[in-house]
């Protein structure tokens, strides 16, 4: 199936003062856009092109650099723009969610602190994330376009630490900007729908 840069599920100016319109202009009509461009071309080339986004991601990894870069981020994107919402974050989550951060991972706090720290200490370009991995939630970070679906988990929860997400709103105070995702901007309702599709 080929690739399509998805619509932004709400508008430029939503995410503000958190996510400027200006960041998602860039991020999603220029940095997205040529993932999906990109990755078109080289899963054609490829001969994968009739693959699921999933599929292409897992049997590019470790062979097709160009095609796995591209078709990661093409991943992680499609993902990330619903990880957000206007008036998200907090500490409001639901039910089944809450609970298994509290098994897991040790309660909310020791999760916010855990997720922040991954992004904050993943040098360079890369991810943080939280996925489901044998039945447990588990916070990791990846480099580059990599994600967690390549090292056998299923990501509930991303957050973008490339520069281009953030450099425009808070130059290099990365830790400010993920403290403003996870407390302002996390859309618990999308993790919730992922963690449910990943427990299965």
């Amino acid at each position: 199936m080929a690739f399509e840069l998805p619509e932004l599920p709400y508008d430029y100016e939503a995410l503000q003062p958190f996510m400027s319109k200006e960041t998602l202009e860039y991020h999603h009509d220029k940095h997205h856009k040529a993932y999906v461009d990109n990755g078109n071309k080289l899963a054609a080339e490829a001969g994968m092109d009739n693959l699921s986004l999933e599929e292409v991601v897992k049997q590019s990894f470790g062979k097709n650099a160009g095609l796995f870069n591209n078709a990661a981020q093409h991943y992680n994107h499609v993902h990330f723009w619903k990880w957000m919402k206007k008036d998200g974050g907090g500490k409001s989550l639901p039910g089944a969610l809450q609970k298994a951060i509290d098994s897991d991972l040790g309660g909310y706090d020791k999760f916010r602190a855990d997720f922040i720290n991954a992004g904050t200490t993943q040098f360079g370009s890369g991810w943080a994330w939280l996925s489901v991995k044998d039945g447990k939630l588990e916070i990791s970070k990846t480099p580059n376009g990599e994600n967690p679906l390549v090292h056998g988990a299923s990501p509930i929860l991303g957050v973008d630490v490339w520069e281009h997400s953030y450099y425009i709103d808070y130059r290099n105070a990365r830790p400010k900007y993920l403290e403003a995702f996870v407390d302002s901007l996390i859309n618990w309702d999308y993790v919730l729908e992922m963690y449910e599709a990943a427990a299965k």
